[in-house]
């Protein structure tokens, strides 16, 4: 079964027949959700055919019947546009892969990142490689890192990065339904099958997030941190979208006049003053 089939096949096991309309008379049911006949029906399609997209045997699927598929999934924006990326994964993106994005990042988003010396913010690929990060998103999330990390690793598999999340189930699987739709987008890209084949491997809490198919943009998220410097903050993430389709800013607020400001502040304080030492020393 291919990628298709298994999202299809997790979507309409999380349905049941009284929520998709259908009569239910309190018979035993063999498997979760609907059945594929069910869900046949319900899109107004065969149920020959719906068989053969679930065994990855179907081409050239229109865009009425995955609109009606959506519609008897009830399928939210973000996974109707990743059913459609599964279901014709030559045009998600060009070759199906991600170009490569430099590590000299345009002068204008180097300017307006260094402008944003009181807001964390990060330049990031869609598969959350760290292309740049002003000093203040390096003191919250890198900590004593010298390097640019991928955050999707360091939430798995970096100790001190685990810590930081209070919400860290939550992020988790934030971030792992983020790279579902990356994965669909870019089914070429040997950079997002090494880093899913890696996690597969090391980490059974990612691979039990990655068997759930669950889908999302990540664009705006609340991280609830321990920070170990400065204790309890609080931080809304938002992502910013360039005209450079494999670059976002990724940019990281507080409430005002919260104690997360307050601790942000600080921390920034504490970030200048260890900079300062750098530079003395050296």
């Amino acid at each position: 079964m291919d990628e298709l089939g298994k999202f299809l096949k997790s979507r309409r096991a999380r349905l049941n027949p009284a929520e998709a309309g259908l009569g239910f008379y309190g018979e035993r049911r063999r498997v979760p959700g609907l059945r594929r006949e069910e869900l046949a029906q319900l899109a107004g399609v065969s149920v020959s055919y719906y068989a053969r997209l679930e065994q990855g045997l179907g081409q050239n699927v229109s865009d009425a019947v995955l609109d009606s598929l959506a519609r008897a999934l009830r399928l939210d924006d973000t996974e109707h546009a990743h059913l459609v990326a599964l279901a014709r994964p030559n045009r998600s993106a060009p070759g199906g892969r991600a170009r490569r994005v430099t590590r000299q990042l345009p002068h204008g988003l180097q300017r307006l990142m260094a402008m944003m010396g009181d807001v964390p913010v990060m330049a990031m690929s869609p598969t959350s490689d760290v292309l740049a990060w002003n000093p203040l998103a390096h003191a919250v999330f890198g900590q004593d890192r010298d390097s640019l990390p991928n955050m999707t690793r360091m939430i798995f598999l970096d100790p001190p990065t685990r810590a930081l999340f209070v919400n860290w189930e939550v992020k988790a699987r934030s971030v792992v339904s983020h790279l579902r739709m990356v994965a669909a987008r870019f089914p070429s890209d040997g950079r997002v099958r090494a880093l899913v084949g890696e996690l597969l491997t090391v980490s059974a809490e990612f691979a039990e997030l990655w068997d759930d198919h669950s889908v999302s943009t990540c664009d705006s998220f609340t991280n609830v941190l321990d920070h170990p410097r400065v204790g309890a903050l609080t931080l809304y993430q938002e992502v910013l979208r360039t005209e450079e389709p494999e670059l976002m800013l990724v940019t990281f607020t507080v409430e005002p006049g919260s104690a997360s400001e307050t601790a942000l502040r600080l921390l920034g304080a504490l970030a200048e003053e260890r900079a300062d030492r750098r530079v003395a020393v050296s």
